[in-house]
C-alpha cells in the first residue's frame, strides 16, 4: 500500500471520527439539557397549588387557571429544629437544666457570669430557640419595672444592644399554636440574639407580676434593599410552666439586664379594642392602611377625598401612621379620631357672591363659602356614615432610605395587618394616592362577594389589582366645565374626578400591583404582594374587567415624557361624583374655620376650542420670454406711462392651512 493510499485513509479515518465524536457532544448536550428540564418539572412543589388564581370576568367558577407565584415560598425560613410554630424541641427542661449547670460562667449565654475557657469562648452554648428558662434562674432576674406602664404603637429600646434596636407593638398569634410577635427594627445581617420575657399578672387588678423567658428568634421581613436595617419580627413561643396568655412582654438582649421596654399584648382578652372573635363571626368589614405619612404632609383637601371615596367604596376604617403631617392635615384627621364631624350629608353648593354691574367676573379670593342647608333631622336616609381613624406615631431614629427603607414602612403594613387582625374582615394595604376601583360593583365588599359565587375562594388569602397610572401631567376632563355651575369648583380640585386620562398599559401582577387581603390567611405582608400566608392560601388576580388600581402620581422618572405613553380616557370613578362632592364639601365647610383651610380654589377657564390657522405666503410671479406684463394699473397722472418702472410683476397669494 502506498504512503499516498495511507494518507488518504488516515484522514478518512480522523474525518469519521471527528464526526463521530461531535454527535456525541451534541447528544449529550441533548441528554443534559432534558435531564434538567425533567428534573424541573419533577421538582415542582405542591405549593404552587395554592398560589395565584386567575379569574376571568364572566366566568361561572367551573373552570379557573392556577399560577405560581413569582417569589419563593418563604416557609422554610421559619423553620428552625421546632417548625415554624414550636411545639415540641428536641431539647427537654432538664437538657436545659444541664446546659445551664455544667457552664463555669454563663454570661455570654445568658448573662450571669463571664466564661474563662478559652474554647467555650469560641462556641458557647445556646439555649434552644422556643425553650423556656428554668424556673430556679427565672427567680434570680430583674422583676417587673414598677415605673414602665406597657405601650403599645410606640417605638422603644431595646438596651444593650451593639446595633440599634427598636421594637414597636406585639401581638398574640393563636393560629397555629400560641406564639408571641413583636413587630421590630434591627440589623438586616445576622441580627442579634434577643430573650423574650412574658410578664404575667397575679392579680385581675394587681400591679405585681410574675415573669417567664424564652429565648426569641429574630425574623427579617423582606424587600430592605440590603440596607444596614430592616423590619424585622421577634418570634417568642408560649411554653411552660406558664402556658397562659401573658399580660406583657418585654424584649432583652441579656436576660440579667433590666428591660427598656415593656409592650402590651394585644389580641387578647386584655387588649381594649378585642372583641374575642372567631374568623368566622367577623362582620364583612374593610380597613385601610396607609404607610407612614412623611415629607410634611398637609394636604387637607385630597386628605378629604382619599377617607371620601374609600368610605363610598365599603371602608369603614383607616389606620395611619404619622411621620411628618402638617397642621392642616393633622387637624382634619383628628376631628376624624374624635368623631367631630357633621351628622348629615348637604348637597353642596360653591359660593356664588354677587356679581357687580357690567361685569362677567368678580374675584371672589375673600368671599368666605356659605354652608349649605342641613336636611331635616330625622332624615336618617342622609346620616353620614360612620368612620373610625386611628393614628400611630412614628418616630423611628433611623434614617429613611440610608439605614432603612422609606421609613420603615413594612413595619408599619405588617403592624397594621395583626392590629387589623379579628377586628376588620378585610384589609387593603393602599397609599394616600390610590384607589381600588370596581367596575361592575359599588363597593369593595359587592366586588368580593360577587368574586367569591364565581370561584371557590375559601382558600383566597389576597385579592391583587393590577396597576394603572393616572398621570398628573395629563389634560385635565373636559367634562369639568360642562357640570353644574354650583360644583364647578369643587369638582375640578379633587384629584379623581379631573383626571381621567391614563395610560393604557396596565402593569402585571406583583409589579405596582395592591391588594386587599383577609388579616388571619397572611403572615408576612409586602408592599405590592404578599410574601407569606398561612398554609393552604394564596393570592387572587382579580382581572383588570372587574377592577383596577387607579394611581394619581407625577412621572415616576422625574420629567414630563409619561405623558407622551399611549394613553386612554378612564372616567369610572366619575360614577361616585354626585356623592362625593356633597360628602367633601359638607366636611370641607364644617372644618374650614376650625382647622383654618383655605377656600376651594376657582376652576380654571376652559381653554378655548383649537382653531385652524391660515398662513399666508404670497409668491411673485417671474415674467417668462416675451410675456411681459406691464403695470397698467400704474399710469402716470398725466397719461403717460412710466417708463422708469420695468415690467411688473402679478403676485400670487397661496394660503397654507394648519390646525
Amino acid at each position: 500500500m502506498s504512503s499516498r493510499t495511507k494518507r488518504i485513509k488516515k484522514t478518512s479515518w480522523g474525518a469519521r471520527e471527528r464526526a463521530g465524536m461531535s454527535f456525541l457532544i451534541v447528544v449529550a448536550f441533548f441528554a443534559v439539557f432534558g435531564l434538567i428540564i425533567l428534573t424541573e418539572v419533577l421538582m415542582i412543589d405542591d405549593r404552587g397549588r395554592a398560589g395565584s388564581i386567575i379569574v376571568r370576568h364572566g366566568s361561572n367558577g367551573g373552570r379557573f387557571g392556577e399560577s405560581v407565584p413569582d417569589y419563593d415560598d418563604v416557609k422554610d425560613d421559619y423553620l428552625d429544629d421546632t417548625g415554624i410554630f414550636v411545639r415540641e424541641t428536641k431539647y427537654g427542661g432538664t437538657a436545659v437544666k444541664n446546659i445551664l449547670k455544667n457552664q463555669k460562667d454563663l454570661k455570654n449565654s445568658i448573662g450571669i457570669s463571664v466564661l474563662t475557657d478559652p474554647a467555650e469562648q469560641r462556641n458557647p452554648p445556646v439555649v434552644p430557640w422556643g425553650q423556656m428558662l428554668p424556673s430556679k434562674i427565672e427567680q434570680t432576674l430583674p422583676r417587673f419595672p414598677a415605673d414602665m406602664k406597657p405601650t403599645d404603637g410606640s417605638w422603644e429600646i431595646v438596651n444593650g444592644t451593639r446595633y440599634k434596636f427598636f421594637v414597636f407593638s406585639a401581638y398574640y398569634d393563636r393560629r397555629d399554636g400560641k406564639l408571641v410577635r413583636v413587630i421590630g427594627a434591627t440589623k438586616t445581617r445576622g441580627p442579634e440574639k434577643v430573650w423574650c420575657r412574658f410578664w404575667y399578672q397575679t392579680g385581675v387588678n394587681s400591679t405585681k407580676y410574675r415573669s417567664a423567658s424564652v429565648m426569641a428568634r429574630v425574623k427579617i421581613i423582606r424587600e430592605n434593599w440590603n440596607l444596614k436595617y430592616s423590619a424585622c419580627f421577634i418570634l417568642c413561643p408560649i411554653r411552660g410552666p406558664y402556658p397562659e396568655i401573658p399580660h406583657a412582654v418585654s424584649v432583652v438582649s441579656k436576660i440579667r439586664a433590666a428591660p427598656g421596654n415593656v409592650l402590651m399584648l394585644r389580641n387578647t382578652d386584655n387588649d381594649p379594642d378585642f372583641t374575642n372573635r372567631t374568623f368566622s363571626n367577623i362582620p364583612n368589614s374593610i380597613g385601610v392602611c396607609v404607610k407612614p405619612l412623611h415629607f410634611n404632609y398637609d394636604q387637607a383637601l385630597y386628605l378629604l377625598e382619599f377617607l371620601e371615596l374609600n368610605n363610598l367604596l365599603g371602608v369603614s376604617h383607616f389606620t395611619f401612621y404619622n411621620h411628618t403631617i402638617g397642621p392642616k392635615a393633622s387637624c382634619v384627621l383628628q376631628h376624624y379620631v374624635n368623631g367631630d364631624l357633621p351628622q348629615h350629608i348637604a348637597p353642596y353648593e360653591d359660593a356664588s357672591p354677587p356679581k357687580a354691574p357690567n361685569s362677567s367676573s368678580l374675584d371672589t379670593t375673600d368671599v368666605p363659602y356659605r354652608m349649605p342647608t342641613k336636611y331635616n333631622e330625622d332624615n336618617t336616609a342622609l346620616l353620614k356614615p360612620k368612620i373610625t381613624v386611628n393614628i400611630l406615631p412614628w418616630n423611628l431614629r433611623m434614617r429613611s432610605q440610608k439605614e432603612i427603607r422609606t421609613e420603615g414602612l413594612f413595619a408599619s403594613l405588617n403592624d397594621c395587618l395583626y392590629r387589623s387582625m379579628y377586628r376588620y374582615s378585610h384589609v387593603a394595604l393602599i397609599d394616600l394616592d390610590e384607589f381600588i376601583i370596581p367596575h361592575h360593583n359599588d363597593t369593595l365588599i359587592d366586588l368580593i362577594t360577587w368574586l367569591s359565587k364565581r370561584i371557590n375562594n375559601r382558600n383566597t388569602g389576597a385579592y391583587s389589582f393590577q396597576n394603572a397610572f393616572f398621570y398628573l401631567q395629563f389634560a385635565d376632563d373636559e367634562l369639568m366645565y360642562k357640570g353644574p355651575d354650583t360644583q364647578t369648583n369643587l369638582r375640578a380640585a379633587l384629584t379623581t374626578q379631573r383626571k381621567t386620562r391614563r395610560r393604557s398599559k396596565l402593569h402585571p401582577q406583583k409589579q405596582r400591583s395592591k391588594y386587599i387581603c383577609k388579616p388571619e390567611a397572611v403572615i408576612e405582608a409586602g408592599n405590592h404582594f404578599v410574601w407569606e400566608f398561612c398554609p393552604g392560601r394564596g393570592s387572587l388576580n382579580v382581572p383588570a374587567d372587574a377592577a383596577i388600581l387607579h394611581h394619581y402620581r407625577v412621572c415616576e422618572f422625574g420629567g414630563d415624557d409619561c405623558i407622551k405613553t399611549p394613553s386612554l380616557v378612564d372616567r369610572t370613578a366619575h360614577r361616585y361624583s354626585k356623592r362625593l362632592l356633597d360628602r367633601v364639601g359638607t366636611v370641607y365647610n364644617y372644618l374650614k374655620e376650625t382647622c383654618s383651610l383655605p377656600d376651594i380654589p376657582r376652576a380654571p377657564t376652559k381653554p378655548p376650542p383649537t382653531r385652524k390657522k391660515e398662513l399666508k405666503i404670497r409668491i411673485p410671479l417671474k415674467p417668462d420670454g416675451d410675456k411681459k406684463v406691464t403695470a397698467m394699473n400704474n399710469a402716470h397722472p398725466n397719461g403717460a406711462s412710466d417708463a422708469s418702472q420695468g415690467p411688473a410683476t402679478v403676485p400670487i397669494e397661496v394660503i397654507l392651512k394648519t390646525r
